[in-house]
C-alpha cells in the first residue's frame, strides 16, 4: 500500500507545488515505488513503458487526433453550427442552445472537447456576446457542452480506457457513449433554458423549412463522418484503428479539396501539433503503465476493493464512493492519467459488484468530464476562459447550475445501466 501512497503524493505535489507534468511525476514516482520494492527501475521503467505503447488500438488515438485538427480549420465547425441556428436559435435564449448543440455535434465528429472549445467558441462567444448574452455564461455553456464530445463517438478517452481495461471492446464503448452523451447535452440544454426564462433573454428569427433544408445540405457532408466511422465498425468492414485512419482521408478531402479552408501550405503546422499532442497523450500511457505494473505486483487493487467492499456490501453505496472519489481525483487530474491509474483500481470492483466493464468506462469518463470544467486543473475551462477573455473567478459560481446538471446525468448514468448498455446489446456487441 505505501507504494500507490507514494505514488499519488508524489503526484499531486508535482503537480500542484512544482508544476511538472503529469507524465514526468507517474514516471518519477513509478520508479521511486519500484526502488521500495526491490526492482530495478532503470530496466522496468523503460520495459513497461514501451510495453504500454505497444499496442495496434493506440493508432487510432494519432489519427483521431489529426482528423479532428483538419475539422477544426476545414469549416466543419461553421457548417454544424449554422445548422444548429437554423433549428434553435427561434427559441428564448436560442443561441445557448445553438451553442450546446453545435458543441454536441463537433465534439462527436471531433472526438475532442479541447478542439470543441476553441473551434466552436471561436465562433460562438462572439457571436452570443454581440446579441447582449452575459460573457461568463456563453463560457460556462460552451465548456459544459464541448464535454459532450467525449461521450459520444468516436472519442479518443474511450480507446484510452479500452486498453487499460485489457478486454473492453470499442466498438462496444463507442455506441455505449451515445445516449449518455445525448442525456448530458440536455440537460445542459434544460440549464439554459431555466436560466433564459430568468434572465428574460430574447428569441432569434424563426427558420423557414428552406434555410433549415439548406442548413442541413451544407453540414450533410461534415456529419456523414460519424455516420462512416460508427456504421463501418458495426458492420465490420474495418476496425476502429481502420476507421480512424479513414476519419483522416475523409477529414482531409472535405477541408483541403472540396472546401479549401486548409492550404496545403498549412498541412506541415497541422502535423506537427498532432505529432505534439500525440506524444504528450503516448507518453502518459507508457509512464502510467509502469505504475499499473507496480500497484497490479503489490496487490493494490485488491486491497483498495477489499476496503471499500469491507465498508459496505451495497452496490449503490459502493458506487457513490468511486464516483466520488473520481469527482475529487478529476478536479486535480487530467482525464488521460486519472483514467490509465485509476482504471486497474476500480474495474476490478465494479465487476465484483456485477458491473459490466462498458458501463462502468461510461461511468467513469462521465465523471472526469466534469473535472474539466472544474479549477484547479480544468482543461475546458481555462480554454473557454482564454478564449472568452475572463477569468475563471468570474464563471465558476456561473457554471454551478451546470455542473450540478452533469452530476444528476451521472447519476442518472450510473444506476440506470439502461441508458449506456441499450445500444451496445441491440448491435450484438
Amino acid at each position: 500500500m505505501i507504494e500507490v501512497i507514494l505514488i499519488l503524493v508524489i503526484v499531486f505535489v508535482a503537480l500542484l507545488v512544482m508544476n511538472v507534468p503529469i507524465a514526468v511525476a507517474i514516471a518519477v514516482a513509478s520508479m521511486m515505488a519500484m526502488l521500495l520494492g526491490g526492482y530495478d527501475p532503470n530496466l522496468m521503467v523503460a520495459s513497461k513503458m514501451a510495453n504500454g505503447i505497444d499496442s495496434f488500438a493506440l493508432l487510432a488515438i494519432p489519427f483521431f487526433i489529426l482528423s479532428g485538427i483538419l475539422m477544426g480549420r476545414g469549416g466543419m465547425a461553421r457548417r454544424l453550427m449554422d445548422l444548429a441556428a437554423t433549428l434553435m436559435g427561434r427559441f428564448p435564449g436560442g443561441l445557448a442552445y445553438v451553442n450546446t448543440l453545435t458543441c454536441m455535434l463537433f465534439g462527436s465528429i471531433s472526438g475532442s472537447a479541447a478542439a470543441a472549445v476553441t473551434s466552436i467558441g471561436g465562433f460562438m462567444l462572439p457571436e452570443m456576446k454581440n446579441k447582449g448574452y452575459n460573457n461568463e455564461f456563453s463560457v460556462a455553456v460552451t465548456t459544459t457542452a464541448a464535454t459532450t464530445g467525449l461521450l459520444i463517438p468516436p472519442s479518443n478517452i474511450m480507446i484510452v480506457y479500452a486498453v487499460a481495461s485489457g478486454s473492453v471492446s470499442i466498438a462496444a464503448m463507442f455506441m455505449a457513449g451515445i445516449l449518455p452523451g445525448i442525456l448530458i447535452g440536455l440537460l445542459l440544454m434544460l440549464v439554459c433554458f431555466v436560466i433564459a426564462k430568468r434572465s428574460k433573454l430574447a428569441a432569434g428569427e424563426r427558420s423557414s423549412l428552406k434555410d433549415i433544408w439548406a442548413a442541413f445540405r451544407r453540414a450533410f457532408l461534415s456529419m456523414l463522418l460519424l455516420v462512416i466511422v460508427i456504421g463501418g465498425i458495426l458492420k465490420g468492414v474495418f476496425t476502429a484503428t481502420e476507421a480512424s485512419a479513414i476519419a483522416v482521408a475523409y477529414a482531409f478531402l472535405l477541408s483541403v479539396v472540396l472546401y479549401r479552408e486548409v492550404k496545403l501550405s498549412q498541412l506541415p503546422d497541422i502535423l506537427l501539433q498532432a505529432g505534439v499532442t500525440t506524444a504528450v497523450i503516448m507518453l502518459l500511457i507508457g509512464a502510467s503503465s509502469g505504475m499499473s505494473w507496480i500497484m497490479t505486483i503489490s496487490n493494490i487493487p485488491q486491497t483498495v476493493s477489499s476496503a471499500l467492499l469491507g465498508l459496505s456490501d451495497n452496490p449503490l453505496v459502493i458506487m457513490l464512493m468511486i464516483n466520488l472519489i473520481l469527482l475529487f481525483v478529476g478536479t486535480f487530474m487530467d482525464m488521460t492519467p486519472a483514467v490509465l491509474i485509476f482504471t486497474p483500481i476500480f474495474l476490478p470492483i465494479a465487476q465484483a459488484l456485477g458491473i459490466d466493464p462498458v458501463h462502468f468506462g461510461i461511468i467513469m469518463i462521465a465523471n472526469l468530464c466534469i473535472g474539466l470544467c472544474t479549477p484547479p486543473v480544468g482543461t475546458c475551462l481555462f480554454l473557454g476562459c482564454g478564449v472568452g477573455k475572463t477569468t475563471i473567478a468570474r464563471v465558476t459560481p456561473i457554471m454551478i447550475p451546470f455542473f450540478i446538471a452533469m452530476f444528476i446525468g451521472l447519476m442518472l448514468i450510473s444506476y440506470v445501466p439502461e441508458i449506456t448498455m441499450w445500444l451496445p446489446q441491440l448491435f450484438g456487441l
